[in-house]
């Protein structure tokens, strides 16, 4: 087990629509430094499809222009925990983000969550104080192969473009 500190803030601005929640960066993301890092997650692949848009270049970069183009906001559910590895049903001591200012900032309309500890974690801990369930997002992980390829992860990831 490592106890590990959310590394970002959030991505956004006043025009995002939606907001992406993961539980916290696997150890890949921090090492790139980025959200959704490790090579094998189909995170913006998925959501380059969904968007009927190119794939960013993976740059910190590309893909922070590339969220703020199409007003998504993305951040994690936790500012901290302990967890070992990337394994979600390992955390303990799990402590929320505060999601005040990005929900007071900008026109978020839904909150997507990726993965069912994600969900769970959010509906849990922070539903009741921002007002509203999260919309569960089949993970991108590559923990989750098998779950990709049925029909259904796209059509569940389809439902963002309602919101923006």
């Amino acid at each position: 087990m490592e106890y590990i500190e959310h590394p970002w803030d959030a991505i956004y601005n006043k025009e995002s629509k939606i907001l992406i929640l993961g539980s916290m960066p696997s150890p890949k993301s921090r090492e790139v430094n980025f959200y959704y890092g490790h090579p094998q997650n189909i995170f913006w692949k998925t959501l380059a499809q969904v968007l009927e848009d190119d794939e960013p270049e993976n740059s910190p970069d590309a893909r922070r222009e590339f969220l703020i183009k199409n007003k998504i906001a993305v951040w994690d559910v936790l500012a901290s925990c302990e967890i070992k590895g990337a394994r979600d049903e390992s955390i303990k001591n799990a402590k929320v983000n505060d999601f005040h200012d990005i929900l007071n900032n900008s026109k978020i309309k839904a909150i997507f969550t990726t993965g069912k500890a994600a969900t769970e974690l959010f509906n849990k801990k922070c539903s009741e104080r921002v007002g509203r369930e999260a919309i569960y997002l089949p993970s991108t992980s590559p923990a989750n192969r098998a779950q990709q390829a049925k029909s259904e992860f796209m059509e569940k990831w389809r439902q963002i473009k309602l919101y923006l």
